[in-house]
């Protein structure tokens, strides 16, 4: 799997040749079991069998089968340590597994792998990598689900400006950071006025640029856009109340 014709045979299992966007769903499923079914003849030790576990518990993970996913990739993760996989790989795999746990709402066992899965990239790789970036947001996205937004906020804020910097406003990581900065912004019990007119504002910019990027389809787009309907009625309540106390 090391020249480059055989990465982007690799490819094909998780990513359409023609839009190049990423599957989903029940397509990225079926793709899942059809690599494991392709590569489960050949010995643990071979890379493209490990390989097509982590497609397989992937495609599970899309369709929503997280008991099934997590009981692939808890598999992986031993088999790659048994074989002494090297770090890039075990942290693909940890990070794949915390999304299992979140999958079935063990929201405090997601959050702690990706903080540590974080911890280690941007000491080993420093804040620009872009490993370092996904697992930011990751640990961004566990830190909300447990309504921890005071720690999300700032780590955030720093990320996004690395990520503006070093893949673009129009990279899907980028728009999904803004997209988490502002729930962040908007779910806070303790958000100012402001605050949540920055998240509307962050959401409106993203979201133009998620349509005409990726398209109306595209789950990053839905999620930006249905983010925004969110804090829109947030916003309106929030300013006829202020205006009811100023009267």
């Amino acid at each position: 799997m090391g020249d480059q014709a055989e990465i982007e045979r690799w490819n094909r299992w998780h990513r359409c040749s023609l839009c190049e966007q990423q599957y989903h769903g029940v397509v990225r499923c079926a793709l899942g079991w059809a690599c494991w079914k392709m590569y489960l003849g050949r010995p643990e030790t071979d890379l493209p069998r490990r390989g097509a576990m982590s497609v397989l518990g992937n495609g599970l993970s899309e369709a929503d089968q997280d008991e099934d996913a997590l009981a692939v990739r808890e598999a992986e993760l031993a088999t790659r340590r048994r074989l002494g996989d090297d770090e890039h790989c075990i942290l693909s795999v940890q990070s794949n597994l915390a999304c299992s746990y979140y999958g079935l709402r063990r929201l405090e066992e997601a959050m702690v792998v990706r903080r540590d899965v974080y911890s280690i990239w941007l000491k080993h790789h420093g804040a620009e990598h872009l490993n370092t970036l996904l697992a930011a947001n990751n640990y961004a996205f566990s830190l909300l689900s447990l309504q921890r937004y005071a720690e999300a906020k700032p780590l955030m804020r720093k990320t996004i400006r690395v990520a503006r910097r070093v893949l673009g406003e129009s990279n899907e990581l980028t728009l999904r950071m803004r997209w988490n900065y502002a729930r962040a912004l908007n779910n806070d019990p303790d958000a100012t006025l402001d605050d949540v007119r920055e998240a509307v504002t962050t959401l409106q910019d993203a979201g133009r640029t998620a349509r005409q990027v990726l398209g109306g389809a595209n789950p990053t787009t839905v999620d930006i856009e249905g983010a925004l309907q969110i804090a829109q009625t947030h916003l309106s309540a929030r300013e006829s109340q202020s205006a009811a106390g100023r009267s």
